[in-house]
């Protein structure tokens, strides 16, 4: 098998040569299984690097150590950038492996390993079940001040979907919620069905995190920062912190997390969606 060794700048830092791969027979043993850790571990390895194999994926190393998923299976990234994003997450751990930091490593193994064995169209049943209970469509009836401020950050959002995508949601103060039209949902699903499957399950993720596929496009859109996205998904938390006070540290915490988990979402789905051409140069002597 051809394999070239993909040279890495800046957080990377040195490169393992390529003759330090793992060798065929101690695979079992390069195993990096760390879905079961709950806490954390000492880091193993010294450098990081990632090498492309003759089917054109990309693989990340940790010195003789060929990543692999939790299922077991030969980690592999669909192209050089994300390959280079999830090295990163590994180069950039200290002393201890923090794996609840690794996000797009997370995403990575899930999209590899499927554990949940689901196809694409029911992701995108799932993704659409949001639009029942989305976060912006939710609204309250009192207090006055808090209904507003509801109508005045949502609303414009809300506009902003039903315009680019010409569908119609709504909101209601109604515990059911609002009523989505069929149409709207078929729109929605034709849009969904755009994006591949490891794109889908980045969207999903973004999606869960905000508890709505409005805030989530207008993120993937670029239509809403990260930033922006997560404050209107706790707009009513930051509401009551107004009135009633921070907890210490406690929220400043959960909205740092929800932001990086966001983040990382988004720019797996980015990634995921991006298509490379594959070069190769012939040497002859």
């Amino acid at each position: 098998m051809f394999r070239r060794l993909v040279r890495l700048q800046g957080p990377l830092g040195n490169i393992l040569s390529p003759d330090k791969v793992c060798p065929r027979n101690q695979q079992l043993r390069c195993a990096v299984n760390y879905s079961s850790a709950l806490g954390e571990k000492r880091r193993f390895y010294k450098d990081v690097s990632i090498s492309q194999s003759e089917g054109g994926l990309y693989e990340v190393n940790l010195d003789r150590r060929k990543l692999k998923t939790p299922g077991g299976k030969l980690f592999t990234a669909p192209n050089e950038a994300m390959a280079i994003a999830v090295a990163t997450e590994w180069d950039a751990q200290k002393d201890t492996l923090k794996y609840y930091t690794m996000h797009l490593t997370t995403l990575c193994n899930t999209a590899l390993d499927n554990p949940t064995h689901r196809t694409k169209e029911q992701m995108i049943s799932a993704a659409l079940k949001f639009l029942e209970t989305d976060t912006v469509c939710y609204r309250v009836d009192e207090p006055p001040s808090l209904v507003e401020l509801q109508k005045n950050e949502w609303d414009p959002v809300l506009h902003w979907i039903e315009n680019r995508y010409n569908v119609t949601i709504g909101s209601s103060s109604n515990i059911l919620g609002p009523e989505i039209p069929k149409e709207t949902k078929d729109t929605f699903r034709q849009h969904l069905k755009s994006y591949n499957f490891w794109s889908m399950t980045g969207l999903e993720f973004v999606i869960t995190q905000l508890k709505s596929v409005v805030l989530a496009i207008g993120v993937i859109d670029r239509h809403l920062s990260v930033e922006q996205a997560v404050l209107l998904s706790r707009l009513e938390e930051e509401y009551q912190i107004k009135y009633w006070g921070n907890v210490e540290w406690a929220h400043d915490y959960e909205s740092y997390e929800l932001r990086a988990r966001t983040a990382a979402g988004a720019l797996f789905v980015h990634l995921s969606s991006e298509s490379s051409t594959i070069k190769r140069k012939l040497m002859q002597n």
